[in-house]
């Protein structure tokens, strides 16, 4: 979201208060949804809902690229943390059910890993993104916004199935 506020905050006139506020939605959407969305993955299991979760934030995220404003990209931000709530420590849970004890740690720290990964390449990538000149209507953070969300709706889609 950062990268996307290089360009955003200036074309919809959003001051620095109002994007810290509206990206800190995102965790009060989280954190009221967290353990309910945890219970529902106990009900209908790892692989819907994880492709719900990851369906959803793609979705969610590629609609922010038509925020109008401050309040707006505030909501969006909310229903990105309700969309990506318990995915987590959904993971973590379904670790306990996938992974003997003894391969727990070693499971665990290599899907920390993909934290920094996705930090050293998504950087470069978002960068890039914001270096692409506006096509009609649709500004460079808006193009980021569209494309990084659809790697997650695929994948959530595949999920499904594999």
């Amino acid at each position: 979201m950062s990268f996307a506020a290089l360009g955003m905050n200036s074309d919809l006139g959003i001051t620095a208060e109002q994007f810290g506020f509206g990206a800190g939605m995102f965790f009060i959407g989280y954190f009221l949804f967290e353990i309910p969305s945890n219970l529902i993955m106990q009900k209908v299991g790892a692989r819907v809902w994880i492709a719900r979760i990851m369906i959803s934030w793609g979705l969610i995220s590629m609609a922010t690229a038509f925020v109008t404003g401050p309040v707006s990209f505030a909501i969006a931000r909310f229903f990105l943390g309700v969309a990506e709530a318990g995915f987590t420590p959904g993971i973590y849970l379904f670790f306990t059910y996938w992974f003997p004890g003894t391969w727990r740690a070693k499971i665990t720290a290599a899907f920390l890993v993909g934290i920094p990964v996705a930090n050293i390449i998504g950087a470069p990538v978002s960068g890039a993104l914001m270096q692409i000149t506006h096509h009609e209507h649709i500004r460079n953070w808006q193009w980021l916004l569209l494309i990084e969300g659809a790697p997650a709706i695929i994948l959530g889609i595949m999920c499904l199935f594999f």
